[in-house]
């Protein structure tokens, strides 16, 4: 488990180190035009679509290990290729390349989880995961940012270099990681039988539905607004600049770090979908604020303050959702099912991220009222469809504390394993 979530903070450093920056590597360093750059970001989000649906069947099929390797040798060759590329043709196949390898890592690395987690560790392990992902990508930007230099192309060879090194390095880690035997894994591929058979077993599970959507509406409501809707929105409406930007990302990500361990002990004893329906609130709260920070009277530094605490309190429902969610999916899969159910809502992800941006980007420009205003009730939606969530699971998948302690009262297995460890 300490090798993969080294995995998953090398994996989240390399996507911080050089994603940032490749608009301007393609459009002004390569002078290829800011076209071609808005391609490359398109293809790179578009591999990840295309790759996804395939890649759980394969993690089905062949273990979650075989597959994040696959995936780091394809990022690291992409990553390598976009470094020396200077015509559009390989640039956007590099940037396809990468895209899709560092899409398959994520659900890869989840399965590999929940195949080395229990329930009564599981959340635990997804709030580690969640930290050092927020961790990587913060300390890959930093760095990133400090190596290049717009006016020197080698800066940017190195940079992506650097990265392919990174992937192949992880490579080399991964390998050396023993999975417990999952049997259940090729017994699943013989029963499934084609792809499609497995999407229609996905697609049949009405509560894994349900979550999909509801992880949709989360990720289309938060995710899907940083880089496009809230910041266009706190420019326009706001008036901010673009430090005032940086310092908001910084405070979302000093409320993962500081938060994260102390929010798990409260959320990972209360029911699932009671705090995913919290986080709703919390995020209705947050884009309450922003509306004061875009159209209050308030003055200049009262708008800067209320900006960045709207990232802080995305932050406080981001630390909340991830010890919540990820687990959720993983119980709700069928044995040998964690692979094709965690690509499927890793699936959903990418699609309310790459829709996000494209809806709220320039309804902010356009009408900072009614967007704050549709963010927000898009965000108590978020509390509804938990809600309603919560009445097609089953307590030990919505509230699995709860039947942990049932068990251990009644000197259950639980209880016998702890006698015998004693």
């Amino acid at each position: 488990m300490r090798r993969i979530h080294v995995g998953n903070a090398l994996s989240a450093f390399g996507l911080g180190f050089t994603v940032p920056y490749l608009y301007v590597y393609v459009a002004q360093v390569r002078g290829l035009g800011s076209v071609t750059a808005g391609l490359v970001l398109a293809v790179f989000a578009a591999a990840a679509l295309v790759v996804l649906p395939f890649a759980g069947r394969a993690i089905v099929r062949r273990g979650p290990l075989q597959v994040l390797l696959a995936a780091l040798v394809l990022a690291a060759l992409g990553s390598l290729c976009l470094g020396l590329s200077g015509g559009v043709a390989p640039v956007l196949l590099s940037a396809a390349a990468l895209g899709a390898g560092q899409a398959v890592m994520q659900p890869a690395l989840a399965t590999m989880i929940v195949d080395c987690s229990t329930a009564e560790n599981r959340s635990r392990a997804f709030a580690m995961q969640f930290f050092l992902q927020n961790l990587g990508l913060g300390v890959g930007g930093l760095i990133g940012g400090h190596l290049v230099d717009t006016t020197r192309l080698s800066s940017f060879t190195l940079l992506f270099s650097l990265q392919a090194a990174v992937f192949l390095l992880l490579v080399a880690l991964m390998a050396t990681v023993r999975m417990p035997k999952a049997p259940r894994l090729q017994q699943t591929a013989a029963q499934a039988g084609t792809a499609r058979a497995s999407w229609r077993q996905l697609l049949g599970d009405r509560t894994m539905v349900q979550l999909c959507v509801l992880g949709f509406v989360l990720f289309f409501a938060c995710y899907g607004q940083f880089e496009s809707g809230l910041s266009a929105y706190g420019v326009e409406a706001a008036g901010v600049s673009t430090s005032t930007l940086g310092t908001a990302l910084a405070a979302n990500t000093l409320m993962i770090v500081v938060a994260q361990f102390v929010v798990l002990r409260f959320v990972e004893r209360r029911r699932r979908t009671r705090v995913l329906a919290t986080v709703g609130v919390v995020w209705a709260v947050a884009w309450a604020v922003a509306a004061y920070a875009g159209l209050g009277d308030g003055s200049r530094a009262m708008a800067t303050a209320a900006f960045v605490s709207t990232y802080a309190l995305f932050g406080l429902g981001e630390v909340m959702l991830s010890p919540t969610l990820a687990p959720l999916v993983a119980d709700l899969a069928p044995e040998g099912m964690a692979g094709q159910y965690n690509s499927a809502f890793a699936l959903v992800k990418q699609l309310a991220l790459a829709i996000g941006p494209a809806v709220g980007g320039p309804l902010a420009a356009a009408l900072p009222g009614p967007y704050v205003l549709a963010f927000t009730v898009v965000s108590l939606a978020v509390s509804v469809l938990a809600l309603r969530l919560g009445r097609s699971l089953t307590v030990a998948q919505d509230h699995p504390w709860a039947v942990r302690g049932r068990v251990v009262a009644r000197g259950g297995p639980a209880a016998e394993t702890m006698t015998a460890d004693a």
